[in-house]
């Protein structure tokens, strides 16, 4: 069986499109997957499942939640090995640690070319740094990610392609319960 992650968009948020975490556990369970364990009230979801394509898991887990919770959200899933490249790829964490709240990642629900990602014109302030790491782009906001600009909502409209974003705290812990899987 292989480990995945599901980053389920817009949930628990603001009292809209509310899940219980066990309730979503079970729903996960419903579906024949194995080791499911929640991160957060935010929609973090790692579990096993025979290797299958990400966009036929993500349509199925969507389903299910419309099915179970009458809520539909995006789903994003990615194996544990991408969210591994992405969490040990990133070129502005320090590696000795620092302050997780000033780094965050926006995980893009299709690739984009790193050219068009370069073509960007980012509406950065002193400090603020992005960088595109496969399905993810990495960053570092110095000011807080509430502040910067550099934010889901612009890098959905740029690069026209759905994304969800975590904090660097969350990346990493998803990580680590990737590995206990």
């Amino acid at each position: 069986m292989t480990t995945y992650i599901a980053l389920l968009r817009g949930i628990n948020v603001s009292g809209k499109n509310c899940i219980r975490m066990n309730e979503l556990q079970n729903s996960f369970s419903g579906l024949g997957f194995g080791g499911v364990q929640t991160y957060l009230q935010s929609g973090n979801v790692v579990f096993r499942a025979e290797q299958a394509d990400e966009l036929t898991l993500a349509e199925t887990i969507k389903a299910r939640i419309a099915q179970d919770f009458g809520h539909v959200v995006p789903v994003l899933v990615m194996s544990a090995k991408e969210l591994d490249l992405v969490a040990n790829s990133n070129p502005l964490w320090p590696k000795t640690g620092g302050e997780e709240k000033l780094f965050h990642c926006t995980f893009l629900f299709q690739p984009v070319s790193p050219s068009g990602f370069q073509a960007l014109k980012l509406p950065a302030v002193d400090g603020e740094k992005a960088v595109l790491v496969g399905r993810a782009i990495l960053l570092h906001c110095p000011h807080g990610y509430g502040k910067t600009k550099l934010n889901n909502s612009f890098f959905e409209r740029a690069l026209g392609v759905p994304a969800t974003t975590r904090n660097w705290r969350t990346v990493l812990a998803l990580q680590e319960l990737c590995t206990e899987s």
